[in-house]
């Protein structure tokens, strides 16, 4: 095994990281002031802490934290619980609140992440299971070019469609591809570009990316937003749960997927919940800087390993995944294992790849975490396919984050 100093090299990584570092504490200050204002306008109280059961009615702490939600997001209204199982579930529930039959979903950013093709109806056996597409929902596609977002290609397909085109997705995030995650100003810019010429509702896949920037994508003109509660804004603390929030309208037709037409947000016991979802969306910014340098630090050791990565340690980055390119089935399993081995939980554990549900390819998925698959804390994952790429993101501590790279970083050089 090549023999490498990663005390030297950790060194000089954070010497090289601090500009960036120091410019990440900024946004998350900038994020955590703008919870904390919310927190104390919405007199948020011991109170709110309170869980409900049965229907849940005059929940204070559910009612509350949706408030504070849309007010830290730019929003008009928003819902957050702890019952949205994960963020598929989250974007499905937007889609099929605000779709009708004949519409179409026209997708700007490629094709979606994984877990949603059958939800769309574009993959699956097609036998009738409740996807869009047997509603008659049309989807259509327009894939991002070099320079980004294709807005002559967005165009042709508005005017083709017509008043049919009900919803422009976007996909905040890279989800399993190697390409530049959008900017809460280049979603705006689509926004804008989009509103000038349809009715469409912009629905945005927001995982991955809160509080990595100063704004969310609805305070630029994004009509809904939706995520997962053991990403980013669950702060580690939440053990399940999903939100949705934008303009009050369409987060009414989301709230009736939700529950049923005609009761929306008035029922929904939290059990207990509250406390955690409250205590992680307030610690959300700073954990979200945690996965942050982990993340740059993680491209900077891998890139002097000889690794190609994506974002680069030197380039600004608005969601918290980092690509590290393996290149062989081998050394992907290997990264994984040696992130499940840095990890306070399972670390005895060797991951292994396996056919997960809702995915084309097996994955092999790292996650010593304390809730199971939260992707805020450390995590790896990939599928089995060329060019063989690990995808990695969280880190509830730099420090933690830290020594779980290193970790990775140990394990792929055995194989040398």
């Amino acid at each position: 095994m090549p023999t490498i100093d990663f005390k030297a090299l950790t060194a000089k990584a954070e010497r090289d990281l601090a500009d960036i570092f120091a410019d990440i504490d900024r946004i998350s200050f900038e994020n955590t002031e703008r919870v904390l204002n919310s927190f104390r306008e919405h007199r948020m109280d011991d109170s709110c802490f309170a869980g409900t059961s049965g229907y849940g009615y005059d929940d204070k702490g559910r009612d509350t934290l949706d408030a504070i939600y849309a007010d830290v997001f730019g929003a008009e209204a928003a819902f957050v619980r702890h019952s949205i199982v994960n963020g598929t579930q989250a974007i499905a529930i937007a889609l099929y609140g605000l779709l009708r039959p004949g519409d179409i979903m026209l997708s700007v950013t490629g094709k979606p992440y994984d877990t949603l093709e059958q939800v769309i109806g574009i993959a699956g056996d097609g036998n009738g299971n409740g996807s869009l597409a047997d509603f008659g929902v049309e989807y259509r596609q327009v894939d991002l070019i070099e320079s980004g977002i294709d807005f002559s290609a967005i165009e042709r397909a508005l005017a083709e469609g017509g008043d049919r085109v009900k919803v422009v997705f976007l996909q905040r995030s890279k989800g399993y591809m190697t390409r530049p995650t959008l900017t809460v100003d280049q979603i705006g810019e689509a926004a804008s570009f989009v509103k000038a010429r349809s009715k469409a509702y912009v629905v945005v896949d927001n995982c991955y990316g809160e509080f990595t920037e100063t704004r969310e994508p609805t305070a630029v003109g994004a009509d809904l937003i939706m995520g997962s509660l053991i990403k980013n804004p669950g702060g580690g603390m939440a053990e399940s749960g999903g939100y949705i929030a934008g303009s009050a309208r369409a987060v009414e037709l989301a709230s009736y997927r939700l529950t049923t037409v005609g009761v929306g947000l008035e029922c929904g016991s939290t059990l207990g919940q509250n406390k955690s979802l409250i205590k992680g969306f307030f610690f959300a910014p700073h954990v979200v800087a945690q996965a942050m340098k982990t993340a740059h630090f993680a491209a900077y050791i891998f890139e002097e390993l000889g690794c190609d990565v994506f974002p680069r340690w030197n380039e600004r980055r608005a969601d918290i995944i980092q690509t590290v390119r393996c290149g062989s089935p081998e050394k992907l399993i290997a990264f994984c294992q040696g992130i499940q081995a840095g990890s306070p939980i399972d670390a005895y554990v060797s991951p292994e790849p396996w056919a997960m549900p809702g995915y084309t390819d097996e994955v092999i998925m790292a996650a010593g975490t304390f809730t199971q698959g939260a992707s805020i804390e450390l995590s790896a994952d990939g599928p089995l396919r060329a060019p063989y790429t690990a995808y990695m993101q969280g880190g509830l501590t730099y420090e933690s984050g830290k020594l779980g790279i290193l970790s990775a970083a140990k394990k792929i050089l055995e194989l040398n």
